[in-house]
């Protein structure tokens, strides 16, 4: 029977919505076994040193105990480096590093024996801050995933003589933690023949598997990872942290399956974290604010074991027209755990200083920053020379623009009070990648007429079963309620991270090229693989693009910011299911105030450890800190993306945010405000 409604594009309510609310979806650390043993980890009281004492003979006392894993006894890691090298040395690289395990029959007693373990260190004097005139300073081979640390276009310095307004300023982000609301869990279970079954809390079970294989010297094939629900992971759980190798080296020593669940406050240590950064930039323009040079220079951290290099001035090289534009990145490793993605990497702390600085120079020019950005649109991407698949950020700027009321701004910072309050509104840009990756799929006609479509995805709460159904559906023809999709597990066909914005973007591709397969075949099984499709694609710069709108209020008495009003306009391809993007969207936002606002985890450098490791002193944005989020979508039909005609929305919410904030309390009290967050005692000296 034919179709006559397509299921891409219906907001279609989430598939797996019973299973959740009736606590059927199960969770890594919800798992059972009879023989199941539960771990508690000893982690390390210096940030810099080495183990000379271990003592682990009260633990093991205890009843229930049933072994302590530390560096002198765990099983040799043959393929691990870095942040999963754990407990193969008696080596302190960060305060809160694993250095134990204890293996019990209860959490209860795992936990206790975990407080009887004793060490004794040689410490040495932690290096834990950065700043930008470090002497370690380096320049890395690459910035994450692998762009080129550093461009240079032009003359610079002739742009910016040639330049009639400047800006000329350095901004900084803090550390920042992803909190999901599943904490990072692993149950780790050897089976007789060698192989390793791992239930995780990871956005990827196919790149997962790899990496845990590696790091045992096993075959991809040995081992099987199953995540078919995660609780959240805004990149933390992109790829495996410490605690997943310890739960399988514990279960190897104690020849039992073992379950291991980090708790909040090590969660802060152990499961990435978003680099601070210490940003330049330069810009010059002509009298008409055309620009003439751009500079974005970055500091940023890493650890001594693992190397990150967020690539925050990416962004920059892309987004407005400039004939001289440069770029770098600075890295310094500190006595600190490995910081990794977060919401947005690079894009999230580089359009902050962007923005706040492209607003600087509207001031500076006596332009509308709406004006300015239009005036400065690229005809091609910037960095590449390739054409744009589709670019609409000044469609997302004149529709923010109309549905906010732009026009009814007061013309200079400042000049709205009532009473203690003072009123202003600011305005950013939003990009992001997007991207596809080569997957794998499977398609399966039933005998009752159904069909199950199968793909190593992972949906960590943005509803990708729910999309993967609706272009399953509309690509076989059927309503959705005639097709089952079935993810989470390394078995099924790969998939590459729920990451970077791609996983519909490539898990659906796969899925569409599956389910065409099967129709245009005779037998009721099809595999599809995209890779040639994914190498084939042609040149293009594809991106998303948006617009952040922001009202804030400031208390002259108390620095108080309140935010009434927050609008973003998103040009994203198609959207599949509007319902779960505009959620989406709303929570990338929500995560951007928080950052302007609220969020920062305080480094004490004493003692090289986060005093603010807990919900109660990390301040994360609830309901009640926010008035009224808007969002809207400029539809886009962009042949050059994927078969959905779709671009990823997980991350541009967040990007441009916490920048239309800053330009808005600006606007509102005349004070700019460089490093974030904005905190109250900062806005009650400026307005002293």
């Amino acid at each position: 029977m034919a179709v006559t409604q397509r299921a891409v594009g219906a907001s279609l309510d989430r598939v797996e919505s019973r299973e959740k609310v009736t606590g059927e979806a199960l969770y890594a650390a919800e798992y059972e076994r009879d023989d199941m043993s539960h771990a508690a980890l000893v982690q390390a009281t210096v940030a810099s040193g080495e183990i000379i004492a271990l003592h682990v003979e009260q633990a093991l006392a205890l009843p229930g105990v049933v072994a302590v894993v530390t560096h002198e006894n765990a099983p040799r890691l043959s393929g691990a480096d870095g942040e999963l090298s754990v407990l193969q040395s008696s080596r302190v690289h960060y305060r809160g590093q694993i250095v134990a395990a204890v293996v019990a029959e209860t959490l209860e007693s795992a936990q206790q024996g975990a407080g009887l373990v004793t060490l004794g260190y040689s410490e040495q004097v932690p290096d834990v801050l950065l700043r930008r005139d470090h002497p370690r300073l380096y320049k890395p081979s690459k910035v994450n995933p692998s762009f080129p640390t550093d461009t240079s276009e032009g003359d610079l310095e002739a742009g910016l003589a040639d330049a009639a307004a400047f800006v000329d300023e350095t901004y900084e982000t803090p550390h920042l933690h992803n909190n999901p609301m599943e904490p990072h869990a692993t149950i780790a279970v050897w089976n007789a023949d060698g192989s390793l079954v791992l239930y995780d809390s990871t956005q990827g079970a196919s790149p997962a598997r790899d990496a845990i294989a590696k790091a045992f010297g096993l075959a991809p094939e040995q081992v099987r990872v199953i995540a078919p629900h995660v609780g959240g992971g805004f990149g933390s759980k992109g790829t495996p942290r410490p605690h997943a190798i310890v739960a399988a080296l514990a279960a190897q020593v104690a020849r039992r399956p073992v379950k291991l669940a980090t708790t909040r406050r090590q969660m802060f240590a152990l499961t990435g974290y978003r680099t601070p950064t210490i940003q330049r930039l330069r810009l010059g323009a002509t009298s008409d604010g055309a620009l003439t040079a751009i500079a974005h220079d970055v500091v940023e951290q890493t650890s001594t074991l693992t190397e990150f290099a967020e690539q925050t001035a990416v962004p920059t090289r892309m987004m407005y027209a400039s004939p001289n534009r440069v770029t770098s990145h600075r890295l310094v490793a500190l006595d600190v755990p490995t910081p990794s993605w977060m919401r947005a990497p690079g894009e999230c702390p580089g359009m902050f200083a962007l923005e706040s600085a492209m607003d600087e120079l509207a001031l500076a020019c006596g332009i509308d920053p709406i004006e300015l950005r239009v005036r400065n649109e690229p005809r091609e991407d910037p960095e590449s020379g390739n054409p744009f698949s589709s670019r609409n950020l000044i469609a997302c700027l004149r529709t923010g623009a109309e549905r906010f009321g732009w026009v009814d701004r007061a013309p200079q910072p400042a000049a709205r009070r009532n009473g203690a309050w003072l009123t202003g509104v600011g305005v950013a840009s939003s990009t992001y990648p997007a991207r596809r990756r080569p997957s794998e799929a499977r398609a399966r006609r039933e005998p009752d007429g159904s069909y199950v479509v199968a793909v190593a995805a992972a949906d960590i709460g943005t509803g990708a079963r729910t999309v993967l159904t609706q272009i399953a559906a509309d690509a076989l023809a059927v309503p959705p309620d005639r097709v089952r999709v079935v993810l989470g597990d390394s078995r099924l066909p790969r998939g590459p991270v729920a990451g970077g914005s791609m996983g519909t973007g490539s898990w659906g591709s796969a899925v569409v090229k599956a389910c065409r397969e099967l129709l245009a075949g005779t037998g009721a099984d099809a595999h599809a693989d995209t890779t040639e499709d994914v190498e084939a694609d042609e040149e293009y710069a594809r991106h998303g693009f948006g617009a952040q709108f922001v009202e804030v209020r400031v208390n002259t008495d108390s620095g108080e910011i309140r935010v009434p009003r927050a609008l973003g306009v998103f040009a994203t391809g198609h959207i599949v299911n509007p319902k779960t993007a505009r959620s989406q969207f709303i929570g990338g936002m929500t995560m951007g105030l928080g950052m302007a606002l609220l969020e920062e985890t305080i480094l004490d450098a004493r003692y090289g450890d986060f005093l603010n490791r807990d919900l109660a002193g990390y301040h994360l944005p609830t309901y009640a800190d926010f008035g009224e989020i808007e969002v809207l979508s400029v539809d886009e039909d962009d042949p050059h993306l994927n078969p959905m005609g779709t671009k990823g929305i997980g991350e541009i919410g967040i990007v441009g945010t916490a920048a239309a904030v800053a330009n808005a309390v600006h606007h509102a009290t005349g004070h700019r405000f460089r490093r974030l967050p904005i905190r109250l005692d900062d806005v009650v000296r400026a307005l002293a």
